[in-house]
C-alpha cells in the first residue's frame, strides 16, 4: 500500500486531469465498440454452427476488388487487411500522442505500462512455445497469437460487470494494450512477412512522404490525403509485408502538437476523434463477424480442440501468460524503481487488471490467420483457444474486480469530488495535476 505523495513515487497514481478527462472520452467509445465487437463474434459463431453455415463461409470467400493490381481479395482479407488498417492507425494516434504529449511523455510514468505490455507479451509466447516445441509440425509458428489485449473486448467487460476501475488503472489498461498494438504490429512485420518485394516497398514512401508534408503543413483536406493513405496501403500490401502496417505508418507521420496560433486541438487529437468511432464502431466488429466464425464440427469438434497444442497453448498464454507477465512485471518494476503502489490499491487489483490484460480478440485473430492461413484446421483451432482463453480470463477478472468493488467506489468517488467552480476534482488540484 502507498502514502500519499508525488504521483510519480507511487504505481498507479494519478494522472493529469487533461489527461483523465481525454482517457475517459476514449473509453466510453471503446466501450461501445466492444459491446458491437461481441454482437459480430456470437453472430458469427452461431451463423458458422447454423444448417446456413455454408452460406457464412461463402460470404466471406466473395472476391472483389481490381484484379490487375492484385487487389482482388476475398471479404475476409479486405476485413483484415483493410479496416484493421484503420484500427492500427487509430492506436498509432493514440501511442504517438501517449508519448509526445501525454503523461507518458514522463519516463517514470511511461516505465510502468511499458515494461508491463513487454512482460505480458513475452509469458504468454513462452508458454504457448512450451506447448508446441516438441510438435515439431510447425505449431510454433503460432507463438505469437497469445501475445495481444484486445482493449475493446476488455472494456466491454468492464461495462458488463460494473465496476468502478479507478481512472489510473483505466489509463494503465489503455496504454498497456496501446503499447502492446505496436509491439504486435512489429512481430507481424519481422516474423510474418513471407515475402518481401523491396520496389513496391521502396514507392511506397513515396506517398507517405507527401501525406506527412501536407499534414505537418496542418492539412486537414480529405480529398488529398485519402488518395495518398489508400496508395501507401496499396503499396505496402504489394510489398508483402502485411498492409495493416501502413495505418501505423501513416499516423506517425501525424503532428501531435498543434501551432502555438492555431485555436482547437492537434491534428492527431482531430483525426483520433474522426476515426476512433470508425475503428471501434465498423472496422474491428466487421473483422470479427469474418474472423471470429468458426465451426466447431469443422475443427473437428471441441473435445478434439481443446486437446490440441495450438488451441491450449493460446488459451494457457492469454490467462496464465497474461495474468503472470504483466503482474511480475509491475512487481520488478516496484522492486527495482523502490516505488509503491498507489493509496488504496493492492496487489490484488493488479492481478485482477493483469488477469483482464488477458482478454484477446482482434489482433490474436489476425495473427492466427498469418501463422496458419485462413480457415486451415489450425487456424480454426486458433480461434476456438483465442475465445476460449478469452472468456476464462474475463470470467476470473470479473470474479476479482467484483470482489474489489466496493473499495473501488469509495477511491473514485474521492476522485470526482468537486467543491470548486472550475470543475476539476479537488483530487486533482495541484499544478502537476492541472496541467
Amino acid at each position: 500500500m502507498g502514502t500519499s505523495g508525488s504521483p510519480n513515487q507511487h504505481l498507479f497514481g494519478r494522472g493529469s486531469w487533461p489527461e483523465v478527462r481525454r482517457v475517459g472520452d476514449i473509453l466510453r467509445t471503446e466501450t461501445v465498440g466492444g459491446v458491437l465487437l461481441l454482437g459480430a463474434a456470437v453472430l458469427a459463431l452461431i451463423w458458422a454452427n447454423s444448417p446456413w453455415g455454408d452460406a457464412y463461409r461463402a460470404l466471406g470467400s466473395v472476391q472483389v476488388g481490381p484484379a490487375a493490381l492484385h487487389l482482388d481479395l476475398t471479404l475476409s482479407q479486405w476485413a483484415a487487411d483493410g479496416l484493421l488498417a484503420i484500427f492500427f492507425f487509430v492506436a498509432g494516434l493514440e501511442l504517438k500522442r501517449e508519448f509526445v504529449a501525454g503523461d507518458l511523455r514522463d519516463p517514470r510514468r511511461a516505465a510502468l505500462p511499458v515494461a508491463a505490455a513487454v512482460g505480458g507479451m513475452a509469458m504468454p509466447a513462452l508458454i504457448y512455445v512450451a506447448f508446441n516445441a516438441s510438435t515439431g509440425d510447425g505449431a510454433v509458428a503460432g507463438w505469437a497469437i497469445p501475445t495481444a489485449t484486445d482493449i475493446a473486448f476488455a472494456l466491454a467487460v468492464l461495462g458488463a460487470i460494473s465496476t468502478h476501475l479507478p481512472a489510473a488503472m483505466r489509463t494503465f489498461l489503455l496504454t498497456l494494450a496501446v503499447v502492446d498494438d505496436l509491439i504486435a504490429i512489429l512481430i507481424i512485420a519481422l516474423f510474418y512477412t513471407t515475402s518481401l518485394h523491396l520496389i513496391p516497398l521502396g514507392l511506397a514512401f513515396i506517398p507517405l512522404a507527401l501525406f506527412g508534408v501536407l499534414v505537418q503543413k496542418r492539412v486537414r483536406s480529405w480529398w488529398l490525403l485519402l488518395p495518398l493513405a489508400a496508395l501507401t496501403w496499396a503499396l505496402v500490401h504489394a510489398s508483402g509485408i502485411h498492409a495493416t502496417v501502413a495505418g501505423v505508418l501513416l499516423a506517425f507521420t501525424v503532428p501531435v502538437i498543434r501551432r502555438a496560433e492555431g485555436p482547437g486541438p492537434g491534428l492527431a487529437e482531430h483525426f483520433e476523434h474522426r476515426f476512433r468511432p470508425l475503428s471501434a464502431g465498423v472496422a474491428v466488429p466487421v473483422f470479427a463477424f469474418f474472423a471470429a466464425g468458426v465451426s466447431i464440427a469443422g475443427a473437428g469438434g471441441l473435445g478434439a480442440t481443446l486437446t490440441d497444442s495450438v488451441a491450449l497453448g493460446v488459451a494457457v498464454g492469454l490467462v496464465a501468460g497474461k495474468a503472470i507477465g504483466v503482474t511480475g512485471a509491475t512487481w520488478l518494476v516496484q522492486r527495482f524503481t523502490r516505488a509503491r503502489l498507489a493509496e488504496g490499491l493492492s496487489w490484488w487489483d493488479v492481478f485482477g487488471l493483469a488477469l483482464l490484460a488477458g482478454v484477446g480478440f482482434t489482433v490474436s485473430l489476425l495473427i492466427g490467420e498469418l501463422a496458419f492461413g485462413t480457415g486451415s484446421e489450425r487456424d480454426e483451432h486458433t480461434k476456438i483457444g483465442v475465445l476460449l482463453g478469452s472468456l476464462v480470463a474475463a470470467l476470473l477478472a470479473t470474479v476479482v474486480l467484483r470482489v474489489r468493488n466496493r473499495h473501488y467506489e469509495r477511491i473514485c468517488a474521492v476522485e470526482e469530488r468537486d467543491t470548486d467552480a472550475d470543475g476539476i476534482p479537488d483530487a486533482y488540484e495541484t499544478d502537476d495535476l492541472r496541467r
